[in-house]
């Protein structure tokens, strides 16, 4: 029997190959077609197209629409202006940042102050001058303490009345400008539940107000037992002695006793008689 030739065997196999390599290709193409044609889910979410501060309403203008990639969007982000429209903003919201529920008031409320006063909680406006704000630095979103300096018995006292007290607005803005410069006020509104307003109230008809402002981080209350004017004449706890009154080298000399002779004559004889005073 003839043996086959070496190169009749070589293009059978490379026959058989393309063959194999043409149906394998085949097949994976018909199982990879489905998915590359099936479209991703997608979903939206609403960007803001400028900085919006606290306390305004935000408009149609104001909002862009963008595809979310996947069809898990996070709790929170809204996606339909609708939702968004006519509510007043209580955080700043930055350019291109997702509009989240938590940083808007709710539907009906409108913006400004009203909208970032939370619930069971009252504004109180303080009439203040330069050194009671802290030479300015006093501005919305600080905290402060409040100090009252008052007549008891005839001597003044100092006491921190209120602690850790934010602030709502000076004068009439309600939102730190980028430098964060300090600015003068007249006026500065500050968060108090009801009993804190009505004793800052009274506080401010009794006696003179000031503030003083404190960490951001800092939110312990310290009990002090305030500060009298009795006080500041005192050295290490301790009350000074009064001088005592110096007594000249001459005052305090013993003054000397004098002496009165008397002469007395007697039938023609000299007595004398001396007497000490």
């Amino acid at each position: 029997m003839k043996r086959p030739q070496p190169w009749l065997l070589l293009v059978l196999a490379l026959g058989f190959g393309t063959a194999a390599a043409y149906l394998a290709l085949s097949y994976i193409r018909n199982q990879t077609t489905p998915l590359l044609s099936a479209e991703a889910p997608r979903g939206q979410v609403l960007l803001a197209v400028k900085d919006l501060p606290i306390g305004a309403v935000v408009g149609e203008q104001d909002v862009r629409t963008v595809e979310w990639p996947g069809d898990a969007i996070p709790p929170g982000f809204l996606s339909v202006p609708e939702e968004v429209v006519g509510r007043g903003v209580i955080t700043p919201v930055k350019l291109n940042e997702p509009l989240l529920e938590g940083k808007l008031a709710p539907k009906g409320t409108g913006g400004g102050l009203p909208t970032i006063i939370t619930e069971g909680m009252r504004a109180l406006s303080v009439r203040v001058d330069e050194v009671i704000a802290v030479a300015g630095f006093v501005i919305p979103g600080t905290r402060v303490d409040v100090l009252l300096t008052k007549a008891v018995g005839g001597e003044n006292v100092t006491r921190a009345i209120l602690q850790n007290v934010q602030i709502l607005a000076a004068g009439q803005s309600i939102q730190i400008d980028a430098e964060g410069k300090p600015q003068t006020v007249a006026v500065i509104t500050v968060l108090l539940s009801p009993e804190q307003a009505e004793m800052l109230t009274l506080a401010a008809n009794q006696g003179r107000i000031q503030m003083t402002l404190r960490n951001m981080l800092d939110t312990v209350r310290v009990v002090t037992p305030g500060a009298r004017a009795d006080a500041l004449l005192r050295v290490g706890g301790r009350r000074t002695s009064r001088p005592r009154p110096r007594v000249s080298a001459r005052a305090a000399t013993v003054p000397r006793q004098t002496e009165t002779i008397i002469e007395v004559f007697r039938g023609g004889q000299k007595t004398l008689t001396k007497f000490n005073n």
